[in-house]
């Protein structure tokens, strides 16, 4: 059964080129590589800073594009915008009525600016998808198909556990930034849960940071509220920095009839990382399921696959679309004002 699981988007036989703003390590790591093997053509990179976009578009054989407009008259193409959240509004603002487009992920700094997206998106009819890819890994598309099929039967535990080492240093802008380890980081496993669970009706969350980094927030516990019946915890310290032996980057997930325990390698040793691991137990034991790839970049092929095919009119919605991802914002929102708030007071031992 595990080797039957889905794990992958089937590309359309008629692609869709792409045209991509922004020329940062996102851009060179991950999503060249990806269209490059999905066989994508990439018809032209913009950034404001031309000698970086033209040096990357001579490392990948395409060509930097001097203008905004110059980018946004490419023809039909999916526009890919691979930019900071500050400016992916005047993008928008500039792409054709009715384009169709990848927004990196988050959708703003912020629910405002997650507002303000969703109605120039709207107004413009530009559909967009949001590059929440972690929900298009290969094993996250295996435990979805596994759930689907019946095989854990109604979820009612989620648990990711997060004890890590992780380099902050190698990004020297997120230095300034008041929102860092929900918004840009635990952000992918809060729309992995809703896109497993749905949408929770509350949350409780602190997120703070360490006296060792300078880093506004990089520890987080959130509790998210699915009812009686199902509960969904998440523990996520990005300073263990006690060696390899007992950090951890898993998710454990339990249902009425089975099991499933899924590792994220990518965060371990990072940036080398390590291997997924997704393992089934539905009742003859645990099993490993055989993995078609990682989250980094295999994660890349099936969110830019399936936008793929919903331009060439194969697929009838966008998965993880913009109106979807601004609900994983609103819960991230929802996560930084529970954390401001203080936690339900403990009583004091009355007087003697």
């Amino acid at each position: 059964m595990t080797e039957t699981l889905r794990q992958s988007v089937e590309m359309p036989e008629t692609v869709t080129p792409v045209v991509i703003f922004g020329s940062g390590s996102i851009v060179t790591d991950a999503h060249l590589p990806a269209y490059r093997d999905l066989g994508v053509p990439v018809a032209g990179i913009y950034d404001p800073d031309h000698a970086k976009a033209a040096e990357v578009a001579g490392q990948w054989d395409t060509r930097a594009l001097s203008t905004m407009a110059d980018a946004t008259g490419q023809g039909r193409v999916i526009y890919d915008l691979a930019v900071p959240p500050a400016a992916i509004p005047g993008i928008l603002e500039a792409l054709p009525e009715g384009a169709i487009a990848i927004i990196q992920k988050p959708l703003g700094a912020d629910l405002a600016e997650a507002d303000a997206i969703i109605r120039i998106l709207r107004r413009k009819n530009i559909r967009a998808a949001v590059n929440f890819q972690l929900r298009f890994a290969p094993m996250s598309l295996a435990l979805k198909d596994a759930v689907a099929k019946g095989l854990l039967g109604e979820i009612v535990d989620f648990d990711a556990w997060l004890a890590l080492d992780t380099p902050w240093h190698l990004w020297e802008f997120l230095l300034k930034l008041p929102r860092v380890e929900i918004l840009l980081h635990s952000i992918h496993y809060l729309d992995f849960v809703r896109d497993l669970m749905g949408n929770p009706q509350g949350i409780h969350a602190r997120t703070v940071g360490h006296p060792s980094s300078t880093v506004s927030n990089t520890r987080s516990t959130m509790m998210l509220d699915y009812g009686e019946r199902a509960r969904c915890a998440l523990s996520i310290n990005h300073n263990h920095a006690f060696g390899r032996q007992f950090q951890a980057c898993e998710f454990r997930i339990c249902g009425t009839k089975g099991a499933a325990y899924m590792k994220l390698g990518v965060n371990l040793d990072y940036p080398k990382g390590e291997p997924d691991e997704l393992w089934l137990n539905t009742g003859d034991g645990w099993q490993e399921v055989p993995l078609q790839g990682n989250w980094f970049i295999a994660a890349f092929h099936g969110r830019f696959a399936q936008v793929q095919r919903f331009a060439a009119g194969l697929d009838e919605a966008l998965e993880g679309s913009a109106e979807d991802a601004w609900h994983t914002m609103a819960l991230v929102e929802a996560a930084y004002d529970s954390s401001a708030t203080p936690m339900h007071p403990i009583k004091e031992a009355p007087d003697a």
